[in-house]
């Protein structure tokens, strides 16, 4: 019987051939360590760019929000006269939107204008593990324009996101509509920032073919309260409610009788809406990611179906009864999203689709008495809103994402800096965030370092 080879079963002549190869490999990598050293010009090439789809992460969205807030001023101003005063004391030019300038900038109570210029003088700076470029404007919008612009999808928060964004990218970009010359505001309309045609990158960056200058925006604001429309959650809603064993006609009826929703306004958009959006051509769409959040709509006075008023304000009012709906409807928007983009893919699409959900923000009690950040994370006194489950919110839709189901849905845990920022929040209220102080900022920041660096960067 022949016997089987093993793993040191060499033939005389190969194992020597193999002990040569191996002396030389050690001889060659003695030689380029003798001419590396400080004393000689030879170096090793950089072997990076032949591995750029392996690289590792450099900076988790867990280690970005690992960090702390650092006292560091951008300007020697004492004290501001004017929005104008409180950008310079951001370190930023000017802003291209218009909506609601001097809320977004906070410079619309004068009787808050003590909290300058302390509220823009604080810089995040995240663990010693990040390995993260600068905050450049101008990059972010070459960026976007070679490699896709984003697509923003939210609430109001959201809206602070796109104000600060128009302010980051200024003076290379112009926004619309021009709420200045038209000042009837519809929470329904859409807002777009658009890069300007007196930009002098224009002279500095190749458009893609197709690219409009006038017609191809760069972001994209679509006011999405809950990532469904209320015709898709009414009829997850009824699918939930039906018995494995019910039929029949008084079903059918008592369920198209039911609806989740009380009169309560709020603003959202089907998928079937706004992802022929992200995955459409030049020159109406140029997007590279969909970036989106969810959870303070998420309420038992809108979603009254759920309100359980023996659950008292300890339990909010039935809130565990919407978080198990929100895991749900979850599921079946990342499903959604997925299919869509698989589908982009089949039918031959090539450019980057990828989708971010950012962490929802909750807001925090009493800011205005608040002056400068917290260095932890103090808990809620009281139950104000759904604010002191955002957290479960938040924690739900990391664990869904997590799933290989969903390979291009990216959860950013990056909330923890907007958390430590009771003193930011805008004059009129405690939820809504300036332009200035960072964290809206650090989103911008964080993003664009994501799906420039980490997304590319994965091993799949």
């Amino acid at each position: 019987m022949a016997k089987g080879t093993t793993l040191f079963a060499f033939r005389p002549r190969t194992w020597s051939s193999k002990v040569l190869a191996l002396g030389a490999f050690i001889s060659l990598i003695l030689v380029f360590y003798t001419y590396s050293t400080s004393e000689s010009t030879f170096g090793f090439p950089d072997w990076s760019s032949v591995f750029t789809a392996r690289q590792r992460s450099s900076c988790s969205p867990e280690d970005w929000s690992h960090g702390n807030w650092v006292y560091s001023p951008r300007t020697n101003l004492t004290s501001i006269t004017n929005a104008h005063d409180a950008l310079t004391m951001a370190g930023l030019q000017g802003c291209a939107a218009d909506r609601e300038y001097a809320w977004h900038l906070g410079t619309d109570h004068s009787e808050e204008w003590g909290r300058f210029p302390g509220v823009n003088s604080y810089k995040w700076v995240p663990s010693n593990r990040c390995n993260i470029t600068p905050l450049n404007g101008t990059l972010i919008v070459k960026d976007m324009v070679q490699k896709g612009g984003w697509l923003l999808l939210g609430d109001s928060i959201t809206e602070n996101h796109f104000f600060s964004l128009s302010c980051l990218l200024y003076p290379h970009v112009r926004a619309t509509p021009n709420y200045t010359e038209n000042p009837y505001f519809d929470r329904a309309w859409v807002q777009n920032i658009y890069l300007s045609p007196t930009s002098p990158l224009l002279d500095e960056i190749d458009l893609p073919a197709g690219f409009s200058v006038e017609s191809t925006p760069l972001v994209t604001f679509h006011r999405v309260d809950l990532l469904f429309n209320k015709e898709d959650l009414d009829a997850i809603y009824r699918r939930t409610l039906v018995p494995d064993d019910a039929f029949g006609p008084e079903v059918d009826l008592d369920l198209a009788n039911r609806t989740l929703f009380s009169k309560e306004q709020t603003w959202s958009m089907s998928p079937s809406e706004y992802m022929p959006k992200l995955l459409g051509d030049l020159p109406e769409f140029h997007y590279g990611t969909l970036v989106v959040s969810t959870a303070g709509h998420w309420t038992t006075t809108l979603m009254s179906a759920f309100r359980d008023e023996e659950a008292g304000e300890e339990g909010g009012y039935g809130i565990a009864n919407v978080k198990s709906f929100f895991k749900i409807a979850m599921r079946e928007w990342a499903q959604e999203v997925q299919a869509a983009i698989n589908e982009y893919r089949a039918k031959g699409g090539w450019r980057p689709k990828q989708v971010v959900v950012r962490a929802y923000l909750p807001g925090h009690e009493d800011c205005h008495n608040h002056h400068e950040p917290w260095t932890e994370i103090e808990p809620y006194g009281w139950r104000w809103y759904n604010w002191p489950w955002i957290p479960d919110f938040n924690e739900i839709f990391k664990a869904l994402l997590a799933s290989p189901d969903f390979p291009d849905i990216f959860f950013l845990q990056i909330d923890r800096p907007g958390r430590l920022r009771p003193d930011a929040h805008a004059a009129g209220d405690c939820l809504h965030l300036l332009t200035g102080p960072g964290v809206i900022e650090g989103w911008s920041h964080y993003i664009w370092h994501f799906v420039s660096r980490e997304i590319p960067g994965r091993i799949r």
